[in-house]
């Protein structure tokens, strides 16, 4: 557990770049999952045309995105919302915080940072696979469909 203030920059952290099945971003993590027990932190930088999760909702835990520069949509539960650099966007526990964020540029690259909490276990589910992933912080991720245990993007469009 981190005990001190944490001061960076983001031209000071280094990426993890992922590009799999459709998905496609750098992340620049700020809090480290090890570190921190409460909340994690991240920049993400979306590629254009591309999402960096499949769409989903958290049974315990709320995320919270501020949009940095570009824009897209965000797929809920029933609907599109359309954001916007500037916009903040607050995704409550439940199926009612479904959410897949997509930038709908063709050149530029949709930059936003996320804060989420990070009660643990924390239960995701996939709308679109109809799969579950059980988290536990610092411990492991499994995805499962029904009974039989499935590979993270297996379903996803």
């Amino acid at each position: 557990m981190n005990n001190k203030i944490v001061v960076k920059n983001l031209n000071n952290i280094d990426s993890k770049y992922k590009n799999e099945h459709g998905y496609e971003f750098n992340k620049y993590e700020v809090t480290q999952r090890k570190d921190f027990s409460q909340v994690y932190i991240c920049f993400y930088e979306i590629m254009p045309g591309k999402a960096a999760y499949p769409k989903h909702w958290h049974s315990y835990n709320t995320e919270c995105f501020y949009i940095i520069s570009g824009s897209g949509i965000i797929e809920t539960i029933d609907s599109e919302i359309e954001i916007k650099t500037g916009d903040i966007i607050v995704f409550p526990c439940g199926e009612n915080g479904t959410h897949k964020l997509i930038n709908t540029s063709n050149v530029e690259k949709l930059l936003y940072i996320d804060f989420d909490t990070t009660n643990s276990p924390d239960i995701i589910h996939y709308v679109n696979s109809n799969k579950i992933g059980i988290i536990e912080h610092n411990i492991s991720s499994t995805f499962f469909r029904d009974t039989d245990k499935v590979d993270y993007y297996d379903g996803e469009k």
